[in-house]
Order: structure tokens, then sequence, then C-alpha cells
């Protein structure tokens, strides 16, 4: 079975920008991002930070309590798809070292594909090699045997070609323990380049609820496939006995001309708290009351992740949750 993120975490894995990153062009910016992230993280549980240079990056801290920094020099910080992914097995929890080709081989990522391995010591449980492309943002769980996806990415040729979705499939409930494969074959964000992962659009918080992203404004360019998304969603409620909670669509970001994938979808769930990216604009306030709302009993953080977006991902994309069966050597 995946772990899903809704259940107790023994720690969150966090990859530092550097100079050599796509962050060169605002890396202040994104250092300061980056450190309040963790803090954040780290007033829950504790956060192992990747990173280029250990000793530079422990100056960015007044203390490190809750922090564990480990030195690995990688091509970006998306933590979500590089990192492995938590399974448990008959009572045997070990961490699955998925392919990463940088979404279909838009940037160079070999570094990045050879991260876990190069850190598996500081993991307690044991870490085996799959041979699938597959990334951690495009797939949620809800512990119950539902894996919840979207047809453009996990079907997309530029990850798995020599498969069918019948075989791909297959292969999803093998390695994670699955009864059923829940694509959706609508949703999109602007700006986005991971072929529309799963956390930029909908995700399980519990083992019977989905919160996801809807646009309300027919002037909006997402409107027709975000409805088209909630329409299928709606489909899996009947059948699944599953409840939805809606999301705001952020205002439009912009980067220059560009519109940036600014979504309140991509929150992270850590041991008493959610921790939910902000962009300053006008539903950033709405959002957050969703979210007390929806976690009477977590304390909710917003984090404002409006240098993240510049590179196309927010708070989910550059963060991943371990469950608790596996600590911190």
């Amino acid at each position: 079975m995946l772990i899903p993120e809704f259940e107790k975490q023994s720690f969150t894995q966090v990859v530092f920008p550097h100079k050599n990153t796509d962050w060169n062009c605002c890396l202040e910016d994104a250092k300061r991002n980056f450190v309040a992230i963790i803090n954040a993280i780290r007033t829950f549980q504790p956060c192992l930070v990747v990173c280029h240079d250990t000793k530079e990056v422990q100056s960015y801290f007044e203390d490190h309590t809750n922090i564990k920094f480990i030195e690995y020099t990688a091509n970006d910080t998306w933590a979500r798809d590089s990192s492995a992914l938590t399974v448990e097995n008959n009572g045997e929890i070990k961490l699955l070292n998925f392919t990463f080709n940088a979404w279909g081989g838009k940037f160079d990522a070999e570094l990045d594909n050879n991260m876990s391995p190069a850190i598996a010591s500081v993991y307690s449980a044991p870490l085996e090699d799959v041979d699938l492309i597959l990334e951690g943002g495009g797939v949620e769980s809800n512990g119950e045997g539902l894996i919840l996806t979207t047809s453009e990415c996990m079907l997309n040729p530029n990850r798995n070609k020599e498969f069918t979705k019948e075989q791909m499939t297959q292969k999803l409930k093998e390695y994670f323990g699955a009864k059923e494969i829940l694509y959706l074959d609508h949703g999109y964000l602007a700006g986005d380049d991971t072929d529309s992962h799963i956390d930029t659009l909908a995700r399980f918080i519990s083992k019977d609820t989905i919160m996801y992203v809807a646009c309300d404004n027919p002037q909006d360019e997402h409107y027709e496939a975000l409805k088209k998304m909630e329409d299928e969603l709606k489909e899996f409620v009947i059948e699944h006995k599953l409840k939805l909670i809606k999301l705001p669509m952020s205002s439009a970001v912009y980067d220059e001309d560009e519109r940036l994938p600014a979504t309140y979808a991509n929150f992270l769930l850590v041991n008493g708290g959610v921790i939910v990216p902000t962009y300053n604009v006008k539903e950033d306030a709405e959002a957050l009351e969703i979210f007390k709302w929806a976690f009477p009993d977590r304390r909710i953080v917003g984090v404002d992740c409006s240098t993240l977006i510049r590179q196309h991902g927010s708070l989910h994309c550059v963060t991943m949750n371990f469950a608790s069966g596996v600590t911190l050597l």
C-alpha cells in the first residue's frame, strides 16, 4: 500500500536550492522561501534537508532543532518527484525508488534520479529500485486501495511509452497495493511542467474525502477543463462513496507574460498541521478558511509561495513526506 500523506509521518524531506539549479535567476528569494518552508515544517516534525553545501545551509537557521542536514548535489529542488515513496506490505515498510526523467525529459535529471540511492544510508527502511518512470506528485493514495492520478501524466508517452493503459494500471496496482486506479481525463494548470500532476488538482485528505481545485469564472482559461474534472470527481463520489471539498482557483499570477500554476491543492500535510501555499492574491484568505474548516484538528499555517511558482511548482512539489515506519539514522 502506498501510505497516504494524511497518516502519521516520521519526517519531511526538502532539497535546498543552489547556484547550479534553475533558481539561480532568483537565488536569494528562493533560499528565503525554502527557509520559511523548512521552519514551518520543523514546528511539527523533523525535516531532512538535502543540500549542496551543508555548512552554508546550516548558517541560514538560528538553531537546528528538528533539522537534519545531508550533503548531496542535485540538479534541482523538486523533492516530491525525485524522492522515494513509502509503501507498506504485510507490515513491512520499504521505500520505492522510481526512475525520474524530469517530466518526460524536459530538463537534466541525472543527479536528481540518483539522489535516493546516494543518501539511502540516512533512512532506516530498505530502498528498492523500480524500473518505471513515475513521480510522487503524480499519485494520491487514500490508504484503502484507491490511487488517484491523471491520464495526461501517468499515460503520457514521454514517461513509459511501451505500456498500454491496462499494463500501467496493473503496475500501479502491483507497486502500490491498489484495488483500483482512478484516472482523471481532464484538468490542467497553465504554466505546469508536469503534464497535470494530480497534486496540483485533487488530493485525498482522508480515506473518503478529496479536496480539489474548482474554477467558477467562465472567462478563466481553466474553466472548461476544471469543470469537466469536477464532473469526473462527482462520478467517483457516487461509485466509491467519497466526499468532495472545493478549493478556489487562485487569481492569475504572472511572470512577465506567462501565467504561473498557482494552486491551493499543492498543500502539505504534516503531523498535527497543514501548510498551505499562498500567493498574495485575494483568494488566499478564502482558501485558508476552507482548510481551517476541513481540518478542525490540525493547525493551519500559510506560507507565501509566490517565489516558488516562478519555477512552475509550489509547496507540495518541493517536499516529500516519509511515513512513521521510516526513521532518520
